[in-house]
């Protein structure tokens, strides 16, 4: 099971409250507490519900699991952390974002979580659809930067957009999944520059 627990709990139940605001709150500052503190393959329902004060059962009938609970949290925070920029320069505001994305380095707990959020998602096509979902909201950021560097004539008027978006993230998730290279936040200028060369037409003679 993806959250480790009795296979009943993992289903959908149905009744139960409206989910108050500030016990969500609790459940999602407890988990990524937890997760900060012990790491996404130690974090179960037991523990988010001891350490928030909210009921399992209330907890399992807002996420079904504990990857959706872990991904929500996450969500979360990455929308407090990293920005959607708009500086007027596409180069600027992709070194911006790319700098941010990367700065995850610095969260070790969270650089697990992404990757076993990702091997769930191969396991559990329930979880695959919501965690393709949230990754759908990154890019989005991205997109609309790309979409905006078009607009100005920074970028070729028949550039792919969401294959570009796709070239911007693809290092970022090679490297997290497989490790080869580090993730380098003080890189993102000059990996941004190279990829925006490939972006543009070559200048007429």
């Amino acid at each position: 099971m993806v959250d480790g627990g009795d296979p009943a709990n993992s289903a959908p139940r149905t009744g139960g409250r409206v989910r108050s605001s500030a016990a969500r709150d609790e459940v999602l500052n407890a988990t990524m507490a937890l997760l900060e503190e012990q790491g996404y393959g130690k974090i179960t329902m037991e523990g988010v519900a001891a350490r928030s004060g909210v009921a399992k059962s209330t907890i399992y009938r807002w996420w079904k699991s504990k990857a959706l609970l872990v991904m929500e949290a996450q969500s979360e925070a990455v929308a407090r952390r990293m920005p959607e920029p708009d500086t007027g320069s596409v180069a600027e505001d992709l070194t911006i974002f790319a700098s941010e994305l990367n700065r995850v380095v610095e969260f070790p707990q969270r650089m697990e979580a992404l990757r076993g959020m990702m091997a769930d998602a191969q396991l559990y096509p329930d979880f695959a659809g919501a965690l393709r979902d949230w990754v759908q909201t990154r890019r989005a950021v991205v997109s609309a930067i790309l979409s905006r560097g078009v607009e100005r004539g920074e970028l070729d008027a028949d550039l792919d957009v969401e294959y570009a978006t796709d070239l911007i993230f693809g290092p970022f998730w090679y490297r997290l999944l497989v490790g080869h290279a580090p993730l380098r936040p003080d890189l993102a200028g000059a990996e941004i520059a190279r990829l925006l060369a490939g972006f543009r037409h070559p200048a007429a003679d």
